[in-house]
């Protein structure tokens, strides 16, 4: 029996229609995969299910009657909750009072909130998510996977009857992940419904039952999870067969561009590493290993001690450290962030203006910028990166979260490094623009350009890099050649043994 039928559902904004007949219909007890590219619809059709958007026609029958979603609070009280792939949280509150944001009322009497009463109810949620930290805390001090916790605590809170969940995984380790998974089974179980949106094609064959898929807003087939595979599916995802998911080109690697001794601070204990010109280094390991603390020592965001030897493909040196990211991009380093949107994007700007930020420089004379270099500077690269964009004036903030990344790429591919760290460069981008990303990191790398990939997904740094640096707890645990790298070496370094 459905608990959710959509019938073909049409959406339209001026100038584009962005939904065309589209249709969704999810059982009782179901965990179902909505699937699509970026720009395929699939944010769409879920901000009409949760009343965010109002479709222009088509039908919506939840629990088996006809229902007119007039806005977010409606849906909730309806039990139809979703947790956003970008994070919904006030940085300023606490763990607990993001929980109940909206929901005090429950804990309130004469108008005064029981801080204690709700801080003890909080914990029930942290626990079912295995979260380990005090619901006092703020949550600008959590790390992306903490957050991400607490996003799926605070929709347990609600008593869903039909859970939304957009990109559930992305920040998470294989623990939290493999008990995230045991806590949709348990709410399935309890008779939740959860429509489940993924860009990690592996996970919808642990924990899914059907799968829905959609492409430039319409809506192409369902199909039972046990009768199809991950190439079908992303040959329906994106209209063609795509013969390699990692399609990693063979290099030589050049001199030696980058080496670090002793890097040591508050999160970091004795890093050692060296790369080439040419070649992809991949860093991995769980989330609080240090991988990003690690890049954010390279680019000079953090104080370390030790030393960073730089040899450019300009010809020039550099060796200390670097006390500013100024200093770092001077010397031919770029870096492009694990949340783009907090750190790697002016989202109110324009794609032009975007792409323009590090180097405005080169692009003015006595403070006045020369707007024709800087219209042929963001068409290059709206061309050489294929960013979907109704044109380069068109705010960042509406573009897909592949697409944004794409402009992250171009702002810092115009600085024309010699060093290109990518922190989690895939988190949340559909199957094709992965494969995009991955291709331009083979020219990239072919041009002599040294890339640091840091991901929380194996399979992609097996697929992408040349070398893998395991880190644990601040430290290098484990160093394999690509040849040599398997899934248990690196899990077992990964959880603190040595290679």
């Amino acid at each position: 029996m459905e608990i959710l039928e959509m019938q073909s559902i049409c959406k339209e904004f001026p100038g584009a229609r962005v939904l065309n007949n589209v249709n969704l219909s999810v059982r009782k007890n179901e965990i179902h995969a909505l699937l699509g590219e970026n720009g395929a619809g699939k944010s769409t059709l879920m901000k009409i299910l949760t009343g965010i958007y109002t479709m222009n026609s088509g039908s919506i029958k939840y629990q088996g009657q006809q229902v007119n979603i007039s806005g977010p609070k409606h849906a909730e009280e309806l039990g139809i909750v979703m947790i956003h792939q970008e994070f919904n949280l006030i940085p300023q509150l606490s763990i607990a009072e993001n929980i109940f944001l909206g929901n005090e009322k429950e804990f309130t009497t004469l108008g005064k909130i029981n801080w204690r009463a709700l801080t003890s109810a909080s914990l029930q949620y942290l626990n079912q998510v295995g979260l380990k930290v005090h619901p006092k805390t703020q949550v600008a001090d959590l790390s992306v996977g903490e957050k991400q916790l607490t996003e799926i605590a605070k929709a347990l809170s609600k008593q869903a009857k039909l859970l939304i969940m957009d990109e559930p995984t992305a920040a998470l380790t294989e623990t939290e992940k493999e008990k995230l998974f045991s806590i949709m089974q348990s709410l399935v179980n309890q008779g939740v419904s959860i429509i489940y949106i993924s860009h990690r094609m592996e996970e919808l064959f642990q924990i899914c039952h059907r799968v829905t898929v959609l492409r430039d807003g319409e809506y192409v087939a369902t199909q039972d999870i046990p009768n199809t595979t991950i190439d079908k599916l992303v040959a329906l995802m994106v209209g063609r067969e795509v013969s390699e998911r990692f399609p990693k080109s063979t290099t030589t690697p050049g001199d030696l561009l980058l080496q670090i001794e002793n890097f040591s601070n508050h999160r970091l204990n004795n890093i050692n590493l060296q790369m080439k010109a040419g070649e992809v280094v991949g860093i991995g390991g769980l989330m609080g290993a240090g991988r990003t603390e690690l890049a954010r020592a390279i680019f000079g965001l953090d104080r370390v001690s030790g030393n960073l030897k730089l040899h450019s493909k300009d010809g020039t040196s550099f060796s200390g450290t670097f006390s500013h990211p100024q200093d770092a991009i001077r010397h031919g380093l770029a870096m492009v962030s694990e949340d783009r949107k907090d750190q790697g994007l002016v989202l109110p700007f324009s794609v032009k203006e975007n792409l323009a930020l590090p180097t405005l420089n080169s692009r003015s004379k006595f403070g006045v910028i020369k707007h024709k270099a800087e219209n042929e500077m963001a068409d290059h690269y709206i061309n050489l990166l294929r960013i979907k964009t109704q044109n380069r004036e068109q705010k960042v903030i509406s573009l897909s979260g592949g697409n944004q990344q794409k402009v992250v790429f171009g702002k810092w591919l115009e600085t024309h490094p010699s060093l290109l760290i990518l922190d989690e460069p895939t988190r949340g981008v559909d199957v094709g623009a992965k494969v995009e990303i991955y291709e331009l990191i083979n020219s990239l790398t072919a041009q002599g350009l040294g890339i640091i990939l840091i991901s929380s997904d194996l399979q992609e740094l097996m697929g992408m890099s040349d070398r893998i640096y395991v880190m644990y707890e601040g430290r290098i645990t484990g160093h394999f050649s690509r040849n040599e790298v398997t899934e248990e070496a690196f899990m077992g370094c990964a959880t603190g043994g040595v290679q």
